[in-house]
């Protein structure tokens, strides 16, 4: 294990205890991962619905398997420096595959890996049709995940989904179990008003995470109020997914019905700037030192 590594979960653990409402912005492939970086961000969530939508072209409905999700985390680690937030949706499978899962991701290059409540295969969070396990099954898998952990500051994230299916009160009462379990930070999923946005720090001891999800069924809160709050971090898994997906529709759009696409930058990014983010410079440097 590098000391990079090691110093990015310390870095995610210290920005958690903050409670400040750190802006989390979701990547799903290395280049992703770079812009994040670059635009200032404090650390990356690795998404498995915008891996699963962005490499499969599939709903996020279960689709992505461990070596999907470990083959990008490794990847984007290699990219960037930032702590990395891992989305391994039920562990897939029960408790021993999650051990096997944290193991895997870990030595990918987790920072923090997130565990969900849902039953397998999973839903996405703002998709109606979910359901949940009891918890008792979730409480099993987070200890196995605490207990796979060969790096102590690697943290564990609990993700419930049970307030569509049970209600807002027992999601609370499910993620204190899993806080007790050995959860380093909670996810209440798919909270409907804006009051339950702001009873969770109230009911929950441990840092939280929110989710902002874009047309999802959460309202969007600003992350200075979120951060007033008190949670540790708020999420934008799929924001650069819905802009690239936009961005892309608006070039291929101006391609299709005009013949053909200068380089404006208000419609494509400059050459230059696509070399700048995959380290072209660097590369070159690198090239001159071997000959």
């Amino acid at each position: 294990m590098s000391t990079k590594q090691h110093n990015t979960k310390q870095q995610l653990r210290a920005l958690a205890a903050q409670r400040r409402g750190v802006l989390i912005p979701g990547a799903f492939n290395a280049l992703s991962a770079r812009v994040v970086a670059d635009m200032g961000f404090e650390a990356i969530y690795v998404t498995g619905a915008g891996v699963t939508n962005m490499w499969l072209g599939l709903p996020d409905q279960g689709f992505m398997g461990l070596a999907d999700i470990a083959d990008h985390t490794a990847r984007i680690r290699d990219a960037v420096e930032l702590p990395l937030i891992v989305d391994a949706d039920t562990g897939f499978g029960n408790a021993l595959n999650t051990y096997h899962a944290v193991r895997v991701l870990e030595r990918a290059g987790a920072d923090c890996i997130q565990l969900e409540d849902q039953v397998s295969p999973k839903r996405c969070g703002h998709f109606s049709g979910k359901d949940v396990v009891e918890a008792s099954e979730m409480v099993g898998k987070i200890r196995a995940a605490c207990d796979a952990r060969r790096d102590g500051d690697l943290l564990i994230m609990a993700r419930t989904d049970a307030a569509a299916v049970h209600g807002f009160d027992a999601a609370v009462e499910r993620a204190q179990q899993y806080a007790e379990a050995g959860a380093d930070i909670l996810f209440v999923e798919a909270v409907t008003s804006a009051s339950e946005v702001r009873e969770l720090p109230r009911r929950l001891a441990a840092p939280q995470l929110m989710n902002m999800v874009i047309g999802g069924k959460t309202p969007i809160v600003g992350a200075d109020e979120l951060g007033a709050l008190g949670y540790g971090f708020v999420l934008y898994a799929n924001a650069a997914l819905q802009g690239a997906l936009a961005g892309m529709q608006k070039v291929l759009a101006t391609l299709r019905d005009t013949r053909e696409v200068r380089e404006d930058p208000a419609l494509v990014a400059p050459f230059a700037e696509r070399q700048r983010l995959v380290g072209k410079l660097e590369w070159d440097a690198l090239e001159q030192r071997y000959q």
